[in-house]
C-alpha cells in the first residue's frame, strides 16, 4: 500500500498487510474506524493483558521497554496506592520522526482506542493525550467530540498541549506538565509508574505503542507475531530521511534487511556512508549498517538502536559535520536544569564544531572521547546520553574521517561543510 498527500508519502512493506497505515488523505473518522472493527466491547482485562505479554510488544517511543511489564506494574501500584492514570505520549520532539504526528492526525481513533484499552487494563478512569503539534491536537479534539461521551469502558480523556521541545516528550516531563509545571524532566525516582499525575501511578506510553492494542484485542498475540522476529515482534513505523530524498513514513516488519529498505526507498547501497539510527539518540553507524537487520537485538549488537524508528541515511554529507550539527542541537535543546548536561553538551558540541572546521587538535579529540564515556548516565533525562552516543559513535565508527579533519584534508568540508540546526529534519515537511 502507498499513499501520498501534499506533505509526505507513506508506504508499507510489499506483502505485509499494514496495521497502522491506511489509504486516503482525510483523517479516519469515528464511523470509518468502527466499520473496520474499532472500539470492540471490553473483554476480561486479564485476557487482554495476557495477549499483550504473550505478544512481546515493545515500546515504540525509544526505549523498547516491554509494554506488558509496564501495564502490570501500573495496575499493581494503582490497586495499592489509588486509582491509576494513563497518558498517550504524542509529543514527538525528535526532529527526524513523523510517525506519532501521522497517527494522531490521520488515525486519532486508533490511538484513543488503544488508550482506553490500556486504561481498562490498569484500572484507570482518567486519561490524557499529550501533544505539541497543533494539527494533531485539532484531530484529537475532533475525534473526542465524535465520541460524544466518555470512551467505552468509562475512561474520561482530556487533551493536553505543550510547546514543542526535544525534552518535552520524556515521560517525567509529560507528568510534570500535566501537573501544572514546565514540560521538563524531573529526577528519578519516583518514576511515573510509581507516582505520576496528581501523585497517582501513571502509565506514560507512546501513541504508536498504544495503537497496537486494538489489533491485539481483535486478533491476539499469535497473529501479532506473524510479523517481525522472535525478540522484536510485529511491525513498526519508520521515518526515513536523508540521502537527498523526501522523507517517507514506512510500516515495516521487524527483521527487515537494511539494504531491502534502501531498495524500497530508491537509494543505492553504493551511495551510503552510514546512518543516524533511532533519531539522534542512538548515534551513527558506518557502512556496517548495510549488514544489519532492523530489529532491536541486531541494532544492539551493532552498538546502536532502533529507538523511535527514525532512520537518516547519510550519503553525500561528511559524518563529522553531521555529528557536529546533532551535538549543536543537543547543546541548544537540553533542558538547562542539570549542570552535567548543560555543560557537557556544550563542551562536546564545541569540540565537534572545531573538528568540523579544522580547528581541533588531537587533545580535543581525546577529551571528546573521554566525555563520551564519563558523562554517560548523568542528568535527569537521556539527552546527555544521546549526546555521548553521537560523540562516541563518531569517533568509533568514523576514525578515518576524524583523522582527515585533524589533518585538514577532508575535501568535502573544505568546499562547504554540512550545517543544519536540525539535521535531516522531517518536521518541516508536515508543519
Amino acid at each position: 500500500m502507498e499513499a501520498t498527500d501534499a506533505r509526505f508519502r507513506t508506504a508499507s512493506w510489499p506483502g505485509s498487510p499494514p496495521r497502522f497505515l491506511r489509504d486516503g488523505r482525510e483523517p479516519e473518522d469515528f464511523a470509518a474506524y468502527r466499520e473496520q472493527g474499532g472500539y470492540q466491547p471490553l473483554a476480561e482485562t486479564d485476557t487482554v493483558l495476557h495477549e499483550v505479554e504473550s505478544a512481546g510488544l515493545l515500546g515504540r517511543g525509544g526505549a523498547a521497554f516491554p509494554l506488558g511489564v509496564k501495564l502490570r506494574a501500573v495496575r499493581r501500584n494503582g490497586r495499592a496506592a489509588g486509582e491509576a492514570v494513563v497518558v498517550a505520549n504524542g509529543e514527538e520532539g525528535e526532529p527526524t520522526s513523523i510517525k506519532d504526528r501521522w497517527l494522531l492526525r490521520n488515525r486519532p481513533h486508533l490511538v484513543l482506542d488503544g488508550l482506553r484499552l490500556a486504561a481498562a487494563i490498569v484500572g484507570a478512569k482518567r486519561g490524557y493525550v499529550y501533544v505539541s503539534d497543533p494539527d494533531a491536537a485539532r484531530s484529537v479534539e475532533t475525534a473526542l467530540a465524535e465520541l460524544r461521551a466518555d470512551l467505552p469502558g468509562g475512561v474520561g480523556i482530556s487533551l493536553w498541549t505543550v510547546p514543542p521541545g526535544y525534552v518535552a516528550g520524556e515521560e517525567t516531563a509529560a507528568v510534570r506538565a500535566i501537573n501544572g509545571g514546565p514540560a521538563k524532566p524531573t529526577d528519578k525516582p519516583p518514576r511515573p509508574f510509581e507516582a505520576g499525575v496528581r501523585g497517582r501511578p501513571t502509565l506514560v506510553s507512546n501513541v504508536e505503542t498504544l495503537a497496537n492494542l486494538p489489533y491485539l484485542q481483535r486478533h491476539g498475540s499469535v497473529a501479532f507475531r506473524t510479523q517481525g522476529t522472535l525478540s522484536s515482534p510485529g511491525t513498526f513505523l519508520a521515518t526515513v530521511t536523508g540521502a537527498s530524498r523526501p522523507p517517507v513514513l514506512y510500516e515495516l516488519p521487524h527483521g527487515l534487511r537494511f539494504t531491502d529498505l534502501l531498495a524500497l526507498h530508491g537509494v543505492s547501497s553504493e551511495q551510503v556512508r552510514g546512518a543516524l539510527m533511532g533519531g539522534y539518540f542512538a548515534g551513527l553507524l558506518n557502512r556496517g549498517v548495510l549488514d544489519t537487520t532492523l530489529d532491536h537485538e541486531t541494532m544492539r549488537r551493532a552498538g546502536s538502536g532502533l529507538g523511535c524508528g527514525a532512520i537518516s541515511v547519510i550519503t553525500d554529507d561528511c559524518p563529522v559535520a553531521v555529528a557536529a550539527s546533532v551535538l549543536g542541537y543537543f547543546d541548544r535543546e537540553n533542558a538547562g536544569q542539570c549542570g552535567s548536561c548543560f555543560n557537557g553538551t556544550a563542551a562536546m558540541a564545541a569540540v565537534a564544531s572545531a573538528l568540523r572546521d579544522f580547528a581541533a587538535v588531537p587533545e580535543d579529540v581525546d577529551r571528546l572521547r573521554r566525555w563520551s564515556v564519563v558523562l554517560r548516565g548523568r542528568g535527569a533525562c537521556a539527552t546527555l546520553d544521546a549526546a555521548t552516543n553521537v560523540a562516541g559513535t563518531l569517533l568509533g565508527q568514523f576514525p578515518d574521517e576524524v583523522a582527515r579533519h585533524l589533518s585538514g584534508s577532508c575535501q568535502e568540508c573544505r568546499v562547504g561543510a554540512f550545517r543544519a540546526d536540525r539535521p535531516y529534519q522531517a518536521a518541516a515537511v508536515i508543519a
